[in-house]
């Protein structure tokens, strides 16, 4: 593996191997792996699991890392094409990546969605016109519409519950005072649909994943139940093909027979970049907050997921959050094996699994 950047560009079988790797390195740390090898970590945006993850992973590897936040502490980096530079940003990433990449052995970026215009946003044109200019191992720590590291965690955080490959697995909106990205509810889906799961997506009117995002985890959707079961599917004990794919604002026929919630705020894509119409209807959807009664139709096992930060009383209750469903804490702490494999896999010189 060269670049993790989307799951949909491993096949399933190096996703699986990747996960391998990171259980056995979660049991057996390899302390002198990545010894001499660093990792450059340029933050365009805020983070806390992604960062401390990166930084967790390298170092229990036996290698180092440095991180590059723009404007704090270093230049402000321009990143637009033809950009006449006579304002208050010094440096632009054209120079800039090139440089940083020259000082380390792997870069990871994270570069969230300008949340202006959905086309460029979903052709994900900032992150990839970053991409082109590193040459060494590049891991996408979050863009416009992916979170790879977040879905890898999610993924192994599923198979530690024990949650049935071909389960049920409701991707629920929340309410957020502001319009959130759709990187993680695009990686939570195609996530879900490469592993073979069915997946309900339950939300208000006019919060809709895009087009694209459904077509693509479909197609991964597609795959996994050729996979596991021919062209057809197969059905589970609720009598749906595996990989379904299915929205709904029901709360009560989104929760019925699910395995795992996954609670993600995003903004509303009919009215994206409209900062006034998106507000109006968040607004209107604020009782989109869930506690307990939300679960009337869920059995008692079924498990809550979100990958963090969430606003408490506002997106999730707190007696749901502190509750016995809650799994987010074992989600979070995922992310640091997960990222160990992916660096392990990125710059180990012995060969992996997913090789």
């Amino acid at each position: 593996m060269r670049r993790f950047i989307d799951l949909a560009e491993l096949s399933r079988v190096q996703v699986l191997a990747l996960l391998a790797l990171a259980a056995r390195l979660e049991q057996r740390p390899e302390p002198q792996a990545l010894a001499g090898k660093i990792l450059g970590l340029l933050f365009m945006n805020p983070s806390l699991r992604t960062l401390a993850s990166c930084q967790a992973a390298m170092a229990r590897l036996g290698g180092s890392s440095f991180v590059i936040t723009p404007g704090a502490g270093t230049w402000q980096l321009e990143t637009r094409e033809g950009a006449v530079m006579d304002g208050s940003v010094a440096e632009h990433i054209r120079e800039g990546l090139p440089v940083l990449a020259s000082y380390c052995d792997a870069l990871g970026i994270r570069s969230f969605a300008d949340g202006k215009d959905l086309a460029a946003d979903l052709g994900e044109h900032k992150f990839n016109a970053m991409a082109r200019l590193i040459d060494k191992p590049l891991i996408n720590l979050e863009s416009a519409a992916n979170h790879p590291c977040q879905a890898l965690a999610d993924w192994k955080t599923l198979d530690d519950l024990g949650i049935p490959q071909r389960g049920k697995l409701v991707l629920c909106w929340a309410y957020h005072p502001r319009p959130l990205p759709l990187a993680v509810p695009a990686a939570t889906l195609h996530m879900a649909a490469m592993r073979g799961m069915n997946v309900t997506i339950l939300r208000p009117e006019g919060f809709a994943l895009p087009a694209a995002i459904l077509e693509k985890a479909r197609r991964a959707a597609a795959d996994a139940a050729t996979g596991v079961g021919g062209a057809g599917g197969v059905r589970d004990a609720g009598g749906a093909g595996a990989g379904a794919i299915h929205e709904t604002s029901d709360v009560r026929e989104a929760m019925s027979g699910a395995h795992v919630v996954y609670v993600k705020e995003w903004a509303g894509t009919a009215r994206y970049g409209d900062e006034a119409a998106d507000a109006a209807a968040r607004r209107a959807a604020r009782h989109w907050c869930l506690n307990e009664d939300w679960f009337a139709a869920a059995p008692p096992a079924c498990r809550l997921m979100h990958c963090l930060p969430v606003r408490r009383n506002v997106a999730i209750a707190d007696a749901l959050l502190d509750g016995p469903r809650s799994v987010v804490l074992r989600q979070a702490y995922n992310r640091l094996p997960a990222q160990m494999a992916v660096l392990h896999d990125l710059l180990s010189p012995a060969e992996t699994a997913t090789r």
